[in-house]
């Protein structure tokens, strides 16, 4: 459900993926309450700028909400520029399972693909 004191981004400059959602649903379900991820963008890592993943049962006010099949994501107002026309989805891979960030405005990011330059 949209909080009013958490605007949603319309239309989104950063979406949600299918199954980023859907293991959002699922984490809910586990634990018994709703659950939303927060993404933030911070300096520092290998290439200049890390990812942060939280997941997390309230939104802080600076927090945009970008919502998607039931799921909710949060990104910080000042996280949002570098996440423009970013996708949030979560990948079950051989290597792991994780959420993963495809961002179009990184240059490069590194191995691990936490982190990233502009």
């Amino acid at each position: 459900m949209a909080d009013p004191a958490h605007p949603t981004v319309s239309p989104p400059s950063v979406s949600l993926g299918s199954g980023a959602a859907r293991r959002l649903r699922e984490l809910s379900t586990a634990e018994g309450r709703e659950l939303m991820l927060r993404v933030s963008v911070e300096g520092g890592g290998c290439s200049g700028f890390s990812y942060i993943f939280d997941l997390v049962e309230t939104a802080e006010p600076e927090d945009v909400r970008i919502e998607r099949d039931g799921a909710a994501m949060l990104v910080d107002d000042v996280s949002l520029p570098f996440l423009t026309n970013a996708e949030i989805d979560f990948v079950d891979e051989l290597v792991g399972a994780q959420f993963k960030v495809t961002n179009p405005n990184a240059a490069s990011s590194c191995g691990c693909g936490v982190s990233f330059s502009i």
